[in-house]
Order: C-alpha cells, then structure tokens, then sequence
C-alpha cells in the first residue's frame, strides 16, 4: 500500500522528528479515519518515536503527538529528574571524581537538556502541499489545561502531579490534595511540603491538610 502525502517540511526541519526534534530517518504514516480531523498523512519521526506512534495512533495525528510525549516523559524519567535535583554549576562544582560518577557528573546535564528537549518540542504547523490544516483544539496551543513549571511543558496539571511523584517518590495522592488547597500557582510549595513529609503516615498527612485548611480559611 502506497503511504499518504509526505506533510510539507520547513527547510529548517529537514530530517527533523516531527514528534520529538531530534534527527530522524523514518516515518509515520498516519490513515485517515471517519473521525479523524485531517487527512490521510505521512510525518517525518525518528525510530524511537515512530515504535511508540504506532502504539497510539488514537483519534488524530495531535493527539498521537501527546500519547508520545507522554511515553517518552516516563521512559526519561530519570534524565528528567537531574533538572529537579542539581543545578548545572552544582553539577560542575561537584566532587564526583571516581570512574562511575565522574561520568555522571560530565554527562548528566546533557542528558537532562536532551530529554527537555525532546518532551517540549512543539513539532510544525501541519500542511500539505501548502494547504494548512487546523489542529485539533483539545491539543492547540493555546490549550488552557496545558501546565509548565521548572521549564517543563505538561498536558494538563495531572500528568505534572504524576511526573513529579513519580522522580521525587512521593505519595501522589496527598500530592495531589497539596495542590487542589494551594492551587496549581503555588505548585513548587506543594512539592516542598510534599517532600519534607514523605514516609508519614495517612493521619499525619491528614492533619498537615487540615491545618492547610485553617490557615487558609477554606
């Protein structure tokens, strides 16, 4: 079977993965179906992202994109955290000398700038033939449930509560209720109190979020 029409390529982003922005040599052809929102495609992606397309094809190209970054976010987990846990001058300033962290400390940066990158990579405004087509408004830009915080782009706060639980190990139930009392502008402050408690128990987090609630007179 012939693939759909390659989408038009920015002379910037040639051999550029559509999904993550990395150097690529593949691509993802993307069928059009009854609901779909745009035609019958084919985007450029790298062999990483193209494995994890095909696994979330979903209801549009867009929404493929975010099933991806989302897959790609869990999987550098650990890259991810470096950015939560160090500085770059702490890094450098670091006394990891031994062969196993000296590594680490010449590397670890770099690894964390990379998998930035690939997470907050924005992709191009789809066209084909110099005919553009609208993208679905759930994954726009502008998309009002979207979230950054400490230079990292999230779908909606949910994802950000799990991310964070999840590289921090906190417990992302009482994550989650430090942020519906503190709200999401005040996220850092929830992380904090989260991890000075971790380890105690449902009546001592209880307690904290009862005392939240006095002092914020909810």
């Amino acid at each position: 079977m012939t693939s759909p029409i390659l989408v038009d390529i920015p002379f910037e982003k040639r051999h550029t993965c559509w999904f993550c922005d990395e150097p690529c040599n593949a691509e993802l052809a993307y069928w059009r179906m009854a609901h779909t929102p745009h035609p019958s495609l084919t985007v450029p992606t790298c062999n990483e992202c193209l494995l994890l397309a095909k696994k979330q094809l979903l209801t549009s190209i867009w929404e493929c994109r975010e099933a991806v970054k989302d897959q790609l976010m869990q999987r550098y987990s650990q890259d991810l955290a470096i950015g939560i846990n160090w500085t770059e001058q702490e890094l450098e300033e670091s006394e990891f000398e031994c062969k196993i962290f000296g590594g680490f400390k010449k590397s670890a940066w770099m690894m964390y700038q990379i998998a930035q990158k690939r997470i907050n990579a924005p992709g191009w405004v789809l066209s084909i033939d110099g005919e553009q087509f609208d993208e679905d408004p759930l994954f726009a830009g502008s998309n009002t449930l979207g979230f950054e915080f400490d230079g990292l782009q999230f779908n909606n706060l949910t994802q950000a509560i799990k991310h964070y639980s999840a590289v921090l190990a906190l417990d992302q139930a009482f994550l989650q209720q430090l942020v519906t009392l503190l709200g999401k502008d005040k996220f850092a402050h929830a992380v904090k109190l989260a991890r000075l408690n971790i380890g105690i128990t449902k009546s001592m987090q209880q307690k904290i979020l009862n005392e939240l609630i006095e002092d914020l007179d909810i």
